[in-house]
């Protein structure tokens, strides 16, 4: 068994939790398996650990644990499981089995010239569920880049308002320049936000020769108006775009090649997208401000459904595609401005691991010392916005964990729309706490949430313990009667 040789390759959207949990659960199941594995993540800083060629040649399998880009075409002719990086979490011994019985399927990858691969339908499984997958995966890998472009802008765009609401406008008297080169910096980085989702869509499809013509598409969309809605409708046209050119363009000589990366790529692809996105920005305009005034009027009308639906799905899957869909939603209504929305959705993401920390602090006796010391934990990683530490204790009884985090969650969610709390940042959580606007309204209403939840946990935790200890002394009673 120490003979099989695996490489694994894992990667979230964020970068920050599932990728690095998911490399240590592969890790703790092959040392438990005997199995030799090398995992190379895709974080938020980068890649590390990378593969070498020769470590993949070696190779018996690869496991790809990812919802983004990996660059999986290197792994052609190798057997890979390829699945969500929540797989690579809760499910590493299973895969790592697939390798050992051999039922993993041979990856196909299909070169279209020397600088770039472009991967074939082998390579996108086929099937519904695969689909779907992949079509995640492709949006995620988008969002995975913007991240950096609003965080940086927003905070930066924050930290001007500080100075005066109207501190950046040269013609009113409270004009700061320091104010100003804030604003102006964060802004630029703001603008750039669609164009980078769209560019690393279309990467993700059809990998360097999407880049240029996702990221044109995004810059169409954007000058136009029509927000991030059109980002990810240019970034998937473009992607597929170029995918279009590398079947048509297959038959050309392979001497060709370079002149294809260089020269009909980029040209067509570029004038290709450029017709699709001027036909599509109009109505993609209409519908991305139709949905900011729904948002506006229903935020204003009904906070509490609001902060009941985006708390819920904040905490339903921690860091899975729900999770991301309110998620991306909120890093996406930042680049329109709305700050309020992006609020809510961090309360609701912020409190589930505080209210594990909660919980295992208040009724720490019914608690092991082994979870105890991960609820201190996390403290830590709810008060940086790392959902994903409740995992551990929801995936021990999900039945009844995950509905009690959402409600936390809904709490949290619901009071941050009611006091009308701002927060320009999509990560970071008390780190931001200065450009928040209504900091103090916003730590008590993730304060209340989370001990909303920990009080119900605990009770349940309290409950199931006094039972199991009335069961162990009906059964003590009933041997001694015997």
């Amino acid at each position: 068994m120490a003979d099989i040789k695996i490489v694994a390759a894992t990667g979230c959207p964020t970068g920050i939790a599932h990728t690095f949990m998911a490399e240590e659960a592969l890790k703790q199941a092959a040392k438990k398996l005997g199995i030799e594995i090398k995992i190379e993540t895709h974080g938020q800083s980068g890649i590390e650990n990378a593969l070498t060629k020769q470590e993949i040649t070696e190779a018996d399998g690869v496991i790809i644990a990812a919802d983004k880009d990996v660059k999986a075409s290197r792994f052609h002719g190798k057997p890979v499981v390829e699945v969500p990086v929540a797989k690579g979490i809760h499910e590493p011994e299973k895969l790592i089995q697939t390798i050992i019985d051999g039922k993993a399927t041979v990856y196909k990858a299909k070169k279209d010239g020397p600088q770039e691969v472009i991967t074939d339908s082998g390579s996108h499984p086929t099937g519904k569920k695969a689909i779907l997958h992949s079509i995640y995966k492709d949006l995620m890998n988008g969002v995975s880049y913007m991240l950096p472009f609003v965080v940086g802008g927003g905070v930066l765009i924050a930290l001007s308002f500080l100075f005066g609401i109207h501190s950046a406008d040269p013609d009113h008297e409270s004009y700061n320049s320091v104010a100003a080169f804030l604003n102006s910096t964060g802004g630029l980085a703001f603008q750039l936000m669609v164009p980078i989702l769209a560019a690393f869509i279309a990467e993700s499809i059809a990998k360097r020769p999407g880049l240029v013509v996702g990221f044109i598409g995004g810059l169409i969309a954007s000058n136009g108006g029509a927000g991030f809605l059109g980002g990810i409708v240019a970034g998937f046209a473009g992607g597929y775009i170029v995918l279009l050119l590398v079947k048509l363009f297959s038959r050309m000589p392979k001497s060709l090649n370079g002149l294809k990366s260089i020269f009909l790529y980029p040209l067509i692809g570029i004038l290709l997208i450029g017709i699709v996105m001027t036909l599509l920005v109009e109505p993609m305009t209409a519908i991305n401000e139709g949905m900011k005034t729904f948002l506006s009027n229903f935020q204003d009308a009904n906070p509490i459904l609001l902060g009941l639906i985006v708390g819920a799905m904040s905490a339903f899957d921690m860091g899975g595609p729900v999770n991301k869909a309110a998620y991306v939603t909120g890093t996406a209504l930042l680049a329109e401005g709305n700050f309020y929305f992006m609020a809510g959705v961090s309360a609701a993401c912020i409190t589930p691991p505080l209210v594990i920390a909660f919980a295992t602090l208040f009724f720490k006796k019914y608690f092991n010392q082994a979870e105890r010391n991960a609820g201190g934990v996390n403290f830590i990683l709810g008060a940086t916005h790392i959902t994903e530490g409740a995992i551990p204790f929801a995936a021990k009884n999900p039945i009844v964990v995950i509905p009690i985090l959402m409600a936390g969650s809904s709490v949290s969610a619901i009071l941050t729309y009611v006091m009308g709390v701002q927060v320009p940042a999509p990560h970071g959580g008390f780190l931001v706490l200065p450009v928040v606007t209504g900091a103090v309204q916003w730590v008590i209403a993730i304060l209340a949430g989370s001990l909303t939840g920990a009080f119900i946990y605990g009770f349940y935790k309290k409950h199931k313990h006094e039972k199991e200890k009335q069961k162990g002394e009906e059964d003590e009673n009933n041997e001694q009667i015997a």
